[in-house]
C-alpha cells in the first residue's frame, strides 16, 4: 500500500511540474515555449502567426501594449507590439515571411550595442 501512496503522489508532482512549465525571458520579454534563438534578439516560433498574435494578446494585453501593422507587402505580415514603458524592452516586432514565423525584441534605445564598450571611443596618443 505504501508504494501506491507514493506513486499517486509522484504522479502528482509530475502533472504539476509539466503544467507549469515556465516560459523564458529574454530582456524582460516572454518567448513562447520552444522559440528558437536564430540571431541577436531574434527568435523563430514554431506556431502559426495567428496563434503567436493570441498567445501576445494573453501575454500583453492590447489595453496596455499597443499593436500596429509594420509591412504592407504581398506574402509577408508583420505586427508592432509597443512596450509604454520601455525599460527592459521597446518592443516586439512579429512577422511571416516564407512560412516562418519570427519575433525580434527590440532592446531599449539607452541599451549599450553588443561587441561596443559605453563611452567606446578611440584613444588618440599624445605626441611630445
Amino acid at each position: 500500500m505504501r508504494w501506491s501512496v507514493r506513486l499517486a503522489v509522484a504522479a502528482v508532482c509530475a502533472g504539476v511540474v509539466a503544467g507549469s512549465a515556465r516560459a523564458d525571458m529574454v530582456n524582460g520579454v516572454q518567448l513562447p515555449d520552444g522559440a528558437v534563438k536564430v540571431g541577436e534578439n531574434r527568435y523563430r516560433v514554431k506556431e502559426d502567426f495567428e496563434g503567436i498574435l493570441k498567445y501576445y494578446r494573453t501575454v500583453y494585453p492590447i489595453s496596455s501594449f499597443p499593436r500596429r501593422q509594420i509591412v504592407n507587402q504581398p506574402g509577408v505580415k508583420a505586427v508592432h507590439i509597443s512596450n509604454p514603458i520601455g525599460r527592459s524592452f521597446e518592443g516586439l516586432n512579429i512577422y511571416l515571411s516564407n512560412d516562418e514565423v519570427r519575433i525580434y525584441v527590440i532592446p531599449p534605445a539607452d541599451a549599450p550595442k553588443q561587441g561596443k564598450k559605453p563611452g567606446g571611443g578611440t584613444k588618440k596618443k599624445e605626441s611630445k
